[in-house]
């Protein structure tokens, strides 16, 4: 019997949601209990990948974008090895993603929707410390540019 389930395109975005003061907002994976991350999630067939940062940023937060003037495009792009634990989501032979990197700023860490069967739970953090929590060093890395990316420093 055929398996008729839709595999994701190895094409994603992260979204880095934080605050003028440079906090970080995290959520930890639901079928990964203590791997934090920021918002990420496969981009769909005929979406751009500032819809796509959008729509993940709506379904996985309750956060809409547009209200904070939209998601931002760092112009930045990660190849990385697909965890095998999670390989059977693409198509057979599919082993890594690209992960393109968005920003979004808020004023202030607002309260998050979370999906229960994705994550769950949220933390508002210092940049440095957010960084260090993710289990992903590409979302390490993108925190880690906040600073260059705002022109600010973290708040002491």
């Amino acid at each position: 019997m055929p398996d008729n389930t839709p595999r994701k395109i190895p094409r994603s975005t992260l979204v880095v949601v934080h605050t003028r003061d440079l906090d970080v907002l995290l959520i930890e994976r639901a079928d990964a209990p203590g791997y934090w991350q920021s918002v990420t999630g496969s981009q769909e067939p005929g979406e751009t990948l500032a819809q796509t940062a959008a729509r993940e940023l709506l379904e996985e937060t309750g956060i809409d974008a547009a209200h904070y003037g939209g998601v931002t495009d760092w112009d930045v792009a990660n190849v990385y090895e697909i965890y095998p634990r999670w390989r059977h989501r693409y198509a057979p032979g599919v082993t890594h993603n690209t992960e393109h990197v968005f920003g979004l700023e808020v004023p202030a860490p607002v309260a998050v929707a979370l999906d229960a069967r994705e994550h769950l739970q949220y933390a508002w953090l210092p940049c440095a410390e957010a960084a260090a929590k993710c289990f992903s060093w590409s979302n390490r890395d993108a925190i880690l540019l906040l600073p260059q990316r705002t022109a600010r420093q973290p708040a002491a």
